[in-house]
């Protein structure tokens, strides 16, 4: 069996359309399956950010706010964000956290909503948890109540009394994609908005922002987008929202005219009214950097090797691993798949260890699944039989 599907990842790899770009990664032999966590480093940023370091920082200094574009970075490269998340331009900004950026958007879609009888923030139960902590902070503070719920159960919960959802694009454990287009359309039958946080899915699979009509989105870009450890988020407001968007935390940043300094605050026009202070220009740049690989890439392309990939691995576990000793967390119906696999696995801490020592680099969520991400960008088929295999090993004892 095992060189039956040895062969077979061969042929896959063989075919594999978007096998070219592992090139642009700075990889060794190691199966990095943990691409959902952080992204691998693209071989060309380095040399990028030395020369932010030495050349713009070093030399230019302070004219490198306008000479180098530092200053219109979160609206540029929000613009080079959005095509991967399904957005035209002008409606995608970048800075912050994504914690900060949940804020921004929960409060600001509670404002936008400006109903006293709509007292109700949905939130997903299975989220990941700082989502459920900010809401139910920014709940608080605008007088709503947080209620948790699984997503499945969202739209029952929809009603008279709902102002906002906020809902997980992909579930940060099992790898199950909810259905954005329909989820979104229920809440707005019920008179709500829908914010989705996308740090699951963008890069991994279509999200269709505008097409499904979504209202506000939040986003990291240290995962399927590959930007670096810490790098900055993204906030979308879509177009229709943006002259009454009224954000929480006004800084001078998103002020119409920043270098007034004004004492009243008059927020500019755009998607830029989601700025909030200075932007952190080094990892932000090497953000920009990362994008390069992005470059001709069909984000079509890539859910259809992502699915790929996930099919085989679960097929390589079925064949290798003995019986009984994981269960996948992960659906197995493609439209409620992300872009992981999630087993469920006595002793996981263990098992991860081991396979880590055997160059196999998955991640942990205590107290017993086992994470595995495939980033179609860097990931091949062979990959995906040899962490299978060495699963095997290492539960084989």
């Amino acid at each position: 069996m095992s060189e039956f599907l040895a062969g077979k990842a061969a042929a896959l790899d063989a075919a594999d359309e978007l096998a070219g770009a592992r090139k642009l990664f700075a990889l060794d032999d190691a199966v990095y399956l943990d691409g959902n966590s952080l992204g691998a480093l693209p071989a060309h940023v380095p040399s990028r950010v030395a020369d932010v370091v030495t050349r713009q920082w070093g030399e230019l200094r302070i004219r490198s706010w306008d000479e180098s574009g530092w200053w219109t970075a979160p609206e540029r490269i929000g613009d080079r964000i959005a095509p991967l998340v399904g957005a035209a331009p002008g409606q995608v900004i970048v800075g912050d956290s994504t914690s900060v950026n949940v804020f921004k958007a929960v409060v600001g879609a509670v404002r936008l909503v400006d109903d006293p009888a709509r007292t109700d923030v949905l939130v997903d139960a299975s989220t990941f948890p700082t989502d459920g902590y900010i809401a139910e902070s920014a709940a608080r503070m605008t007088g709503k109540q947080a209620v948790f719920l699984d997503p499945a159960d969202l739209p029952a919960a929809l009603g008279p009394t709902t102002a906002v959802a906020l809902v997980n694009h992909v579930d940060y454990r099992s790898g199950r994609l909810h259905d954005l287009p329909a989820l979104t359309s229920a809440v707005h039958e019920a008179g709500a908005l829908a914010v989705w946080d996308l740090c699951h899915s963008a890069g991994a699979l279509p999200v269709g922002l505008d097409e499904n009509g979504v209202d506000l989105a939040v986003g990291c870009t240290y995962k399927y987008l590959n930007g670096g450890p810490g790098s900055p988020a993204y906030l979308y407001v879509a177009q229709r929202h943006q002259a009454a968007f009224d954000s929480p935390l006004p800084g001078w940043n998103s002020h119409t005219d920043p270098f007034a300094m004004t004492l009243g605050y008059e927020a500019a026009p755009g998607a830029v009214r989601g700025r909030v202070g200075t932007p952190d220009i080094l990892s932000m740049l090497a953000l920009e950097a990362s994008l390069d690989v992005w470059d001709g890439i069909s984000i079509d392309a890539v859910r259809a090797k992502s699915l790929a990939l996930t099919d085989f691995f679960l097929e390589c576990v079925d064949a290798y691993v003995p019986a009984g000793s994981v269960t996948s967390l992960t659906p197995s119906a493609h439209a409620d798949r992300g872009s992981q696999v999630a087993l469920r696995c006595e002793d996981a801490p263990r098992v991860m260890r081991e396979l880590i020592t055997r160059g196999v680099i998955g991640d942990l969520r205590r107290p017993d699944v086992l994470r595995f991400g495939f980033t179609p960008l860097y990931v091949g088929f062979g990959d995906a039989e040899r962490a299978a295999r060495m699963l095997s090993e290492v539960l084989r004892g």
